[in-house]
């Protein structure tokens, strides 16, 4: 079983008027828009999967600004998992920083079949990840409820890009020891921080954190998942194409031509998602 944790869908309507919503929400201005960035519906990533052999996605959101894009954004993914039973898996885009909003929007879908929180975007919501204060009541629901919370990730170094911000492996690594009874997703291979597991410490504060590949060919060469079985972390890695950013065949290259034990491969592009989401 192959699974995509980290694709992105949007309303039809936020491609029709991709200006209008950009001016409304500062995260999706920073991510799209440009006229020739992508974007997909629901329908778009299926007939992808399809052609690709992909059995699941999770479908998410870009860590929205705006309350009613944030809300017009989870009922639709809401519904295209309800249209799409078994292929698709639903996490709702909350800003931390809405206090007792964010945790009643996401009580909201969790109550309607979401299996997560995400993608959060600290830099363009404007929050501090590492602010226990600021983060306790969204991760205290998601932990009673039993939600993944999946963030953005950003390398330290290296190019830019759009969105790339400031959520670093220091950042992480501080969000993951706050909230030590949560399961964390740190997407774009956590921006480098499994390469920070081999010190005993910080191994043992990430006990449950995993990484998604998310724009992985975009971020390091092909060599990185040697690294990782290196590192003794395929047991925590996601596959995550970031579609519509990334199609599936590129990423699927990659890890089959991967120099990796046959059940790290199975690891990374399937069963560690399986045992995750109770697939």
């Amino acid at each position: 079983m192959i699974v995509d944790f980290h694709t992105h869908i949007v309303p039809p309507r936020f491609l029709e008027r991709r200006e209008e919503t950009a001016r409304r929400d500062a995260t999706f201005r920073a991510l799209f828009s440009d006229p020739g960035s992508r974007l997909a519906t629901a329908d778009d990533l299926v007939s992808a999967m399809d052609g690709a052999g992909v059995d699941a996605s999770v479908v998410m959101g870009v860590g929205w600004t705006d309350r009613e894009v944030a809300r017009e954004a989870n009922d639709y993914i809401i519904q295209a998992v309800e249209r799409h039973p078994g292929r698709l898996v639903g996490f709702c885009s909350v800003n931390p920083g809405w206090g007792p909003d964010a945790v009643a929007e996401a009580g909201r879908c969790a109550a309607r079949g979401a299996a997560g929180i995400g993608e959060l975007h600290p830099d363009s919501q404007g929050f501090d990840l590492g602010d226990a204060e600021t983060m306790a009541p969204l991760m205290g629901l998601a932990r009673d409820r039993g939600l993944v919370v999946l963030t953005h990730s950003s390398e330290p170094v290296g190019h830019t890009y759009p969105g790339k911000g400031k959520t670093t492996p220091e950042v992480l690594y501080a969000f993951a020891r706050n909230f030590p009874g949560n399961t964390l997703v740190f997407a774009h291979w956590g921006g480098g921080l499994p390469f920070y597991t081999l010190m005993p410490e910080v191994r043992d504060a990430l006990d449950r954190v995993y990484y998604d590949t998310a724009a992985s060919p975009l971020l390091y060469s092909p060599g990185v998942f040697s690294a990782a079985a290196g590192l003794g972390v395929t047991d925590r890695v996601l596959f995550g194409t970031d579609f519509p950013l990334i199609r599936h065949r590129r990423l699927l290259r990659e890890v089959e031509g991967a120099p990796l034990a046959d059940s790290a491969r199975r690891a990374i592009m399937g069963e560690n998602a399986r045992g995750l989401l109770g697939l």
